[in-house]
């Protein structure tokens, strides 16, 4: 099984154990609207812009709200288990794109039940997230206010963010590391080192997609 098969699986298995009103580490939303929002990206790709898009949030907005007047939460629980769109055509592409998306939201579930703990992750998993975080970096550090060195294990490090101004270096696994540049850094377990101004400033901004 794919990674993010797994991760989309464990997810949707804990959905259905918590059922739809457990809180989640997205502002404002329950496991339902979660569970609204993943079968939205996947099956309904003329409201998946405004994810990332503030002009068309409004009406990403509208379909996921429309989504949970339409379907139960056990059938939005089910239809985000089975890839959708694109992703359940090409499973190559379903890795690609989602073994981050599946990841972050798994533990935006797990993180905002207490108490919580870290997974150990398997290796290649880790691996796999490090990879993915090369490239997604640059998106997720966009609206950082001070340059940022992630540093992995083994002294991998990897800059993203504007280039002037003092440093910030955020040491962690690469799970810890994707889930602070995802918008998470109250729950991802790094170290921070730098400037204590800088450090406040990278801890409290708005990252992510």
């Amino acid at each position: 099984m794919s990674h993010a098969r797994a991760e989309r699986s464990a997810l949707c298995d804990l959905l259905d154990r918590l059922g739809p009103d457990a809180p989640t580490l997205c502002a404002g939303w329950t496991t339902y609207d979660l569970a609204a929002h993943l079968v939205l990206r996947e099956r309904r790709l003329d409201a998946a812009g405004g994810i990332a898009l503030r002009p068309l949030a409004g009406y990403t907005a509208s379909v996921q709200r429309g989504l949970k007047e339409k379907h139960s939460y056990a059938e939005l629980v089910a239809m985000a288990r089975r890839p959708g769109g694109p992703y359940g055509l090409l499973p190559f592409l379903d890795e690609q794109v989602n073994t981050l998306e599946y990841f972050v939201h798994h533990e935006d579930v797990r993180r905002a039940q207490e108490p919580w703990e870290p997974r150990a992750l398997p290796e290649s998993l880790e691996r796999a997230l490090a990879w993915r975080l090369r490239a997604a970096a640059r998106l997720t550090l966009r609206r950082s206010p001070v340059p940022v060195v992630l540093r992995g294990p083994g002294g991998a490090t990897l800059k993203a963010g504007p280039s002037d101004g003092p440093a910030v270096e955020v040491a962690g696994r690469p799970g810890e590391l994707v889930l602070f540049c995802f918008g998470r850094q109250r729950h991802a377990e790094v170290e921070l080192t730098g400037a204590p101004d800088a450090v406040e400033r990278l801890a409290n901004a708005s990252l992510g997609v």
